[in-house]
């Protein structure tokens, strides 16, 4: 295995400097100005469709994406990348339907839409379910699986220095982002992301050029295609044993929808960046940007777990690297599917290389902590402290207690990290926990938009009522995959809020119903041409793969 040379510390060094040099030089203020709230938390409104795009990817691809998707690719194939390709129709849907809604709106956070289609007591709730969420789920997962990879290329591999890896994540992210807020963030995301997909590229065709004695990087893909053909299948059958975690065509139809809508339609740090944008075609431009981007990621996200799953379970004798299957045996014998990325990293990339590619996984992992951060932050001050805590109202307190949020919110992550030591398939698991909460939250949210008859008590006690829901059918006594709850959870909690609704009704249309004349869906020409061209791709790549 090649190791960690001076040439990929000084390639990684450089890395972090020009990230905080950016990242500080965007955030400063003219002489004698200081930031207003729209400067810190959206960007003061000025980002252009190409940053736009690259830091929604930049804050989506993450230690999730990089050591958990790889993981999954080990364990179930390329039917994981459904959650990227599923991915790129669902931003366009979001581009189209919701983003018009949204920006007319004048929006800083997703809550106070709830406030203005309802009322003041379901936006805190759902305020205060997302702070909770990123924190507890999203901060606490980029920062354990970034560290523990960090710790298998970098560190003993044995867990011990995972906890150092943490702090210095944790404090490069509060660097800039604590400081800058989403301007800092959204400008540095441009460049992590170029980095990173070039570091994704580079390890998939190494990791290629080693699958086999011979070498090759067509050889590698039809050797891993020969031994693993039933890795390659997009649609699994029922009889697979990773049937529970993608229920076959249920994930064209069914559960994924909740998840990816819920994801890029109502995740704060997603749709943030597209609340900054210049205008909304600028905006719709961005996520359509995305999209292409989306397609892509498999490459690097799942075909290495792939080839990863190859190397594993390859006969006595014909191994690439002695060993491999001790590195992957966890104590108790189970496979640790998670380490399959930075085990690729730390076997077959060469000095110098090695430290471009480590960079890029921490721009994955930095970048997106940096997101989350800033989001809970914009939430938390612009929905809890703003109308319940703070005594000024021109607001000039607000970045202030923004950069206080930040910290505290990367400080209580830190401290519960390590409780995730234990989960064999990570991704899995953010998917399964998110589960339990953004199908009644989807739910709301589509019904507050398009059925105007909706109204605050039908919205505050479906989502209530989803998550005892959702726990009831992922407990009842029959096997129902986690995505096939999801869809049923919203649709019940959808008919829960039409009941509750027309029984409470006072008239015949809500008054906070919001008008969606015909004109707030028309899309430009070039928004069109690429919404077209991108379903046209994921038609062929679902043909061949199915």
């Amino acid at each position: 295995m090649t190791s960690f040379h001076t040439i990929d510390y000084i390639i990684f060094i450089a890395y972090a400097l020009l990230i905080l040099s950016v990242g500080l030089w965007v955030s400063r203020s003219k002489k004698g100005e200081k930031k207003s709230a729209e400067d810190y938390f959206l960007a003061g409104k000025s980002l252009p469709f190409w940053a736009i795009g690259a830091s929604l990817i930049a804050a989506n691809i993450s230690a999730e994406q990089f050591i958990g998707m790889p993981g999954s690719g080990f364990a179930i194939g390329l039917a994981i990348a459904s959650y990227e390709w599923m991915a790129a129709l669902t931003l366009i849907v979001v581009a189209k339907f919701f983003l018009p809604i949204f920006i007319k709106q004048g929006l800083y956070t997703i809550p106070q839409f709830i406030e203005k289609r309802f009322n003041t007591n379901l936006k805190t709730i759902l305020a205060v379910f997302w702070i909770t969420l990123f924190i507890f789920v999203n901060l606490t997962s980029v920062l354990f699986l970034g560290a523990k990879a960090l710790d298998t290329i970098l560190g003993t591999g044995d867990g011990s220095t995972t906890m150092y890896f943490m702090l210095g994540l944790a404090c490069f992210a509060a660097a800039y982002s604590v400081w800058g807020g989403l301007s800092a963030v959204a400008w540095t995301d441009v460049i992590q992301v170029v980095l990173l997909v070039l570091g994704g590229f580079i390890t998939t065709i190494i990791a290629l050029n080693n699958v086999t004695p011979e070498g090759g990087v067509f050889s590698g893909l039809d050797h891993i295609y020969t031994v693993a053909g039933d890795k390659f299948h997009m649609i699994l059958k029922r009889d697979n044993p990773e049937f529970m975690n993608l229920p076959g065509i249920g994930v064209l139809i069914g559960g994924m929808w909740v998840a990816n809508i819920y994801y890029w339609g109502f995740n704060q740090y997603i749709i943030q960046r597209a609340l900054a944008a210049k205008s909304l075609r600028e905006a719709q431009k961005g996520l359509a940007f995305a999209a292409f981007i989306k397609l892509l990621l498999p490459i690097f996200v799942v075909i290495p777990g792939i080839i990863a799953f190859v190397m594993f379970t390859q006969p006595e004798g014909t191994a690439i690297i002695d060993g491999v299957k001790t590195d992957f045996l966890l104590p108790s014998g189970s496979v640790n599917y998670d380490i399959s990325y930075p085990w690729l990293i730390k076997s077959f990339i060469p000095i110098g290389i090695k430290g471009l590619v480590v960079a890029a996984l921490s721009a994955a992992i930095v970048s997106s902590l940096a997101s989350m951060l800033n989001s809970t932050a914009t939430i938390f001050t612009m929905d809890i402290y703003k109308p319940y805590i703070s005594k000024r109202i021109d607001g000039s307190n607000l970045v202030p207690v923004g950069r206080i949020a930040v910290l505290a919110a990367l400080i209580i992550a830190v401290l519960v990290a390590p409780a995730l030591s234990t989960m064999p398939q990570m991704f899995q698991y953010i998917q399964e926990f998110t589960g339990l909460v953004s199908p009644g939250v989807l739910a709301v949210f589509v019904m507050g938009l398009f059925w105007k008859k909706t109204n605050s008590k039908g919205a505050i006690i479906g989502v209530i009522s989803s998550i005892p829901v959702a726990l009831m059918l992922k407990f009842l006594p029959i096997e129902m995959p986690f995505l096939d709850q999801m869809l049923y959870t919203c649709l019940i909690t959808i008919v829960i809020i039409v009941m509750v609704s027309l029984l409470t009704a006072k008239y015949d249309e809500d008054p906070k119903a919001i008008p969606l004349p015909k004109e707030t869906f028309i899309t430009g020409k070039n928004f069109n041409i690429a919404a077209y061209a991108i379903m046209i791709i994921l038609v062929v790549l679902y043909t061949i793969f199915w």
